[in-house]
């Protein structure tokens, strides 16, 4: 966890990690509609977004809300204080503990894109991504150009996510959930053009990173 010493100057130290001050399993009403329990996920995760981290112990929860949705059987919401790393990297590290099912020796992969070939066998996959990778070069120079314009001499345009408030960090806020199946996701990335996808079901703020998992219903 992070400490402050003396000089005022924040360091890492090694504390005892004791799992039922982490894990939080919350309480709902029993024998309720789904509908209900879309509520109350909502209401939850609203509030668990405003709720400050404990200083005297690490900084992450695993919130498991064993109810069922609209969307799923269960959910397990892990919320990251954002110094133990970015959404990126999160999700990296959570991909890493999970296993497949079909072969639960082997590390979780997504399926790769598979090579086009012709008649000969020749691999023609080289022809199509030298483009790719001169547009991908292409858009991510523009966008960093832009970001630094933006950042220094500019100022973003006043949208629905963007208020020019100041302090609207700490206003209440209220989180919806939405789900997209593993088709509608192949079909955003083949509009987009987009090679892979990192972040499946991500939300940030500046203190903390809660991101979900849900157990789909058979």
């Amino acid at each position: 966890m992070q400490v402050t010493d003396k000089d005022g100057v924040k360091r890492w130290k090694k504390v005892e990690v004791r799992l039922k001050d982490h894990v939080i399993v919350p309480v709902f009403a029993s024998g309720m509609s789904t509908q209900f329990y879309d509520e109350c996920l909502d209401d939850y995760l609203s509030k668990m977004a405003m709720e400050q981290f404990p200083q005297s112990q690490p900084l992450w929860e695993v919130h498991i809300i064993n109810y069922p949705t609209s969307h799923a059987a269960s959910n397990m919401v892990f919320k990251f204080h954002h110094s133990l790393g970015d959404g990126i990297s999160l999700m990296g590290t959570l991909l890493s503990c999970l296993k497949r099912a079909d072969n639960p020796s082997l590390p979780f992969t997504f399926p790769s894109v598979q090579l086009h070939a012709n008649k000969n066998g020749r691999d023609l996959s080289m022809f199509r991504k030298v483009p790719r990778i001169l547009s991908s070069v292409y858009d991510t120079v523009s966008e960093m150009c832009s970001t630094i314009a933006r950042g220094s001499l500019f100022e973003d345009d006043k949208t629905p996510i963007r208020s020019r408030h100041s302090g609207v960090e700490f206003l209440p806020v209220s989180i919806t959930t939405m789900t997209f199946s593993l088709d509608h996701i192949k079909q955003i990335k083949a509009r987009l053009g987009v090679v892979r996808s990192t972040q499946l079901q991500f939300s940030s703020s500046k203190s903390s990173c809660p991101f979900s998992i849900s157990k789909l219903s058979n």
